[in-house]
């Protein structure tokens, strides 16, 4: 039986989409001069997400990487003055990673930069054309179609 991508096609267009959107995303960084990495942009990102101060073991689970790769990003954050290291107030031994103010401003910054990324990438689309991608890609995100909404 032959599958309706039994060739990859499909899984070829994914993976050469999601390097396109990489790359975009390096490039304008790069632009704005802001001087972040795109695998700090994540982690900006994912600390923005805590209601506290997360520890760097938190941050690896969240981002799938082993704890070695967040201290390497921190120090480099750190170095831009866009996080700090601080003691956890309950346990001495333990060190928490919070942004700093220009953390914050950083990310309203990235977070223009992942608009006009996105805005590059779906800029050939009609409206109808998007609406119909943003279903598809919702029942791909999520694992199955959206209720009520057929693609």
């Amino acid at each position: 039986m032959t599958t309706p991508d039994s060739g990859g096609q499909l899984a070829e267009q994914l993976l050469r989409l999601t390097r396109r959107v990489h790359r975009i995303q390096k490039h304008q960084l790069h632009q704005r001069g802001l001087g972040v990495t795109p695998a700090q942009s994540r982690l900006l990102r994912t600390l923005a997400h805590y209601d506290s101060p997360p520890r760097m073991a938190d941050l690896a689970e969240r981002l799938e990487v082993v704890p070695r790769a967040v201290t390497t990003l921190v120090d480099g954050l750190e170095a831009s003055s866009m996080v700090r290291r601080v003691p956890d107030p309950t346990n001495r031994r333990v060190i928490r990673i919070e942004l700093t103010d220009d953390g914050h401003k950083a990310l309203r910054e990235l977070h223009g930069v992942r608009r006009s990324a996105a805005e590059e990438i779906l800029a050939p689309l009609t409206d109808e054309q998007r609406a119909v991608l943003g279903g598809l890609l919702d029942t791909l995100v999520d694992g199955m179609p959206p209720r009520g909404r057929s693609c």
